[in-house]
């Protein structure tokens, strides 16, 4: 439970971009930022006490996906390893073929990585989604082609909180012998992720999403896969990842995932029930508007509204003038495009395209907070109308 409040006179509705570090988690972290400052590759007790506690963190993660401790590989957050996953599994198994399979709204980690990798000469194809974002498995299996050797889909749209068809994906991927990575930086800890019984190879995550620290995150390597290095030096991470480990980061991590998965369940049923009662409450006292994103498959704390003939932004600067923290989509591209490339794919009509908002929700937020954001939206829709 998240006990300091950073403001209580502000509604915070923007945990899809990040999220409140719990004060457990910060409490978890103190002692390895103070007295237990050992480099966790020494032989004496510091770094021995370091090194138990990375390890204490890496079971509890492979736990809650149900995988092996030596699957887990720690990152700086979920760029780097979607950054890891797509180069390195694309460079490794070359021999076998150079294209690529992704989607058109992918996070730009994923998408920046295949573009980099298209320089070099690979074929990527870039899967289109329907109206509520949904990726089509027919799609997918009808791109394979025999020199097919990754297929990379997110495992929820961090936009519009589509949760995508993975189980299917995956298992297309399997059938057909070709590496399955999945960007499950939105996803997990958010909904159940079981990689015994989902076909993944290759899982991306990060603290922050989840009341973790910034800066920290992980990589899932299915055992068998062969995935060479991304960051040369030292022989951390099993010589998977060089570097001094931010043991408190991961160590914070760690107990975010313990506090994450011990009430997750309920946590799903009343963030669900919050967040229907908004898109209800939005679509009924709001006139001009489309939700986007599935209605029933998507992440439990995610509402996505177009509003017709408004701009986004100023939407956002005049919530946040009330005390009302919102996005206009995703973090990464606040100020790059008046319209967010996952909104245009998803064929939102021209007139609402722009007046994008995002409000995600969280296990604080209360019924009291969507009633003030509702009201905030209410006015400052019909005064940029006006």
């Amino acid at each position: 439970m998240i006990s300091e409040q950073y403001n209580e006179n502000r509604v915070y509705l923007d945990n899809a971009a990040t999220t409140q570090m719990s004060g457990e988690v910060k409490r978890a972290m103190e002692p390895y930022l103070n007295q237990n400052f050992g480099n966790a590759s020494t032989a004496y007790s510091y770094g021995e006490e370091s090194r138990d506690a990375i390890e204490k963190a890496r079971a509890i993660i492979a736990y809650s996906l149900g995988a092996k401790p030596s699957e887990i590989f720690f990152t700086s957050g979920g760029s780097e390893s979607d950054n890891w996953a797509i180069k390195c599994a694309a460079g490794e198994y070359k021999h076998f073929g150079q294209h690529i399979i992704t989607s058109r709204i992918e996070h730009h980690a994923v998408l920046n990585s295949c573009e980099y990798l298209e320089e070099l000469g690979y074929e990527v194809t870039y899967l289109g989604v329907d109206r509520e974002g949904m990726v089509s498995p027919e799609a997918a299996l009808a791109a394979v082609r025999k020199d097919t050797t990754l297929i990379s889909i997110m495992f929820a749209n961090n936009e519009i909180g589509t949760i995508e068809p993975v189980m299917q994906l995956g298992k297309i991927a399997r059938e057909k012998g070709i590496l399955f990575h999945t960007d499950a930086v939105q996803a997990y800890a958010q909904i159940p992720i079981d990689v015994r019984k989902y076909p993944i190879d290759l899982l991306s995550a990060s603290a922050h999403k989840f009341h973790g620290p910034k800066g920290v995150g992980f990589l899932y390597i299915r055992e068998g896969v062969k995935i060479p290095s991304f960051i040369h030096g030292g022989g951390q991470e099993s010589g998977k990842r060089a570097g001094t480990e931010n043991v408190a980061g991961i160590v914070g991590m760690g107990k975010a995932v313990e506090l994450a998965f011990s009430d997750m369940r309920s946590r799903i049923r009343r963030e669900t029930m919050l967040r229907n009662y908004l898109l209800e409450k939005v679509s009924h006292e709001i006139p001009g508007v489309c939700i986007n994103g599935h209605r029933s498959k998507r992440l439990p704390g995610n509402a996505s509204f177009s509003f017709r003939g408004i701009d986004g932004a100023s939407l956002v600067i005049l919530l946040d003038e009330d005390g009302i923290c919102a996005s206009g989509g995703s973090a990464c591209n606040t100020g790059e495009e008046r319209v967010s490339y996952v909104i245009r794919e998803i064929q939102t009509p021209e007139d609402y395209a722009p007046g994008t908002l995002r409000m995600t929700l969280c296990g604080t937020t209360t019924r009291a907070d969507v009633d003030r954001a509702v009201e905030s939206l209410k006015r400052n829709v019909a005064r940029l109308r006006d």
